[in-house]
């Protein structure tokens, strides 16, 4: 053994400096062709396995648990799982097979199924399967798959009830519904789906009385996790961001690049309840990004004041949305979770309800 170290050390020793290199880099490229390879066959055998779970649970449902015979195939299922277990392992228990049989009720589109499987394993979808909201279910499954989030990013942000504070949640089913389809179908990612109505800030760990400088440095200090929150796609561009308009100078917060959206995104931060004067300066950070930091084939830059209270029919009457200017609440501490419920819950009955009003005095004929 110790002259084969030995005479690998003088080989070593004898190689010329360029002949390392090239081994060097022979090793390197051989490595990444490794790790492609074996990540690829990964989410073969995961795409495998969840078209075939998937499979199990439409042969179950189908055959078996169709109609009259639904007590009978009760039973019948309770067997199946001991049989199968036996045989194949834990997976295919009474359990399994229940587990399988819920996720073909709630996805039975196998061409979905097939496209959401390339990016989700089958524990993201025994998370998702059991919400029984078939447009949050849907929002879930296509947001983890396009920010490919892991099981534990999504139960968080289930958690932390995402859907109900985005303003897609807002909307009449049917708008929401085609949404998501385009999203499905063209990756198309808008501005409804990215943001989010409040803002859990919670992470910061601010107590009791402080002044915007310090939520600043707070999201500074915890970038990773106010980007995770405001959702993947955010790239940090500049803080206390200088505008100089004529002899005056204004400084915006915070400037982030959405990669998806293809825009900037100005974030403004205030301690108080929304007021009318904020549309102003930020229309004004805005029209100034427009002009000098746009770039072709970009959208226009989006706003975001996040603010500690809003009144709903003043922001609303503001029609923020034309100038392309989102208002959004934030917390430094998080409520009760029954609280948070209700808040949001009355938050999307409210807007749905204003959109109905509206809709309606549209729809009127002139008198």
């Amino acid at each position: 053994m110790k002259e084969s170290a030995a005479r690998r050390q003088l080989i070593a020793q004898q190689e010329s400096p360029p002949a390392r290199r090239t081994v060097e880099t022979l090793v390197t490229d051989i490595r990444s062709l490794i790790h492609t390879a074996r990540n690829q066959v990964s989410q073969a055998i995961n795409a495998g396995l969840t078209t075939l779970y998937w499979s199990v649970g439409r042969r179950v449902r189908q055959d078996i648990l169709g109609g009259k015979r639904a007590e009978y195939g009760e039973r019948i299922v309770s067997a199946a799982g001991r049989q199968l277990s036996q045989e194949f392992g834990e997976g295919f228990s009474e359990k399994g097979l229940r587990h399988m049989m819920r996720f073909a009720e709630a996805f039975p589109d196998a061409q979905i199924v097939s496209t959401l499987s390339r990016q989700l394993g089958w524990s993201h979808f025994k998370e998702i399967v059991y919400i029984q909201d078939q447009l949050k279910r849907d929002f879930y499954a296509e947001m983890c798959r396009l920010e490919r989030w892991s099981v534990r990013t999504l139960r968080q942000k289930i958690g932390g009830m995402l859907f109900e504070r985005t303003a897609l949640s807002k909307k009449p089913a049917k708008l929401a519904a085609m949404e998501l389809k385009n999203l499905r179908e063209e990756d198309k990612l808008t501005p409804d789906l990215v943001f989010r109505d409040p803002y859990l800030l919670d992470f910061l760990g601010l107590k009791g009385a402080f002044q915007e400088k310090d939520v600043e440095s707070a999201i500074l200090r915890e970038m990773e996790a106010f980007i995770l929150e405001l959702g993947v796609g955010f790239a940090f561009v500049a803080r206390q961001k200088r505008i100089q308009i004529g002899g005056n100078d204004y400084y915006l917060d915070l400037l982030f690049y959405h990669r998806k959206l293809k825009r900037l995104v100005a974030i403004e931060l205030k301690l108080d309840k929304f007021k009318p004067e904020f549309k102003g300066q930020m229309e004004l950070y805005l029209r100034w990004l427009e002009k000098h930091e746009h770039d072709s084939g970009e959208a226009a830059p989006i706003g975001l004041i996040l603010c500690a209270g809003k009144d709903h029919e003043e922001v609303e009457l503001l029609q923020l949305d034309k100038s392309g200017i989102r208002v959004a609440e934030y917390m430094t501490e998080l409520p009760p979770r029954k609280v948070l419920e209700k808040k949001l819950h009355d938050a999307i009955r409210l807007a749905r309800e204003r959109l109905a009003v509206s809709r309606e005095s549209l729809e009127a004929p002139a008198r």
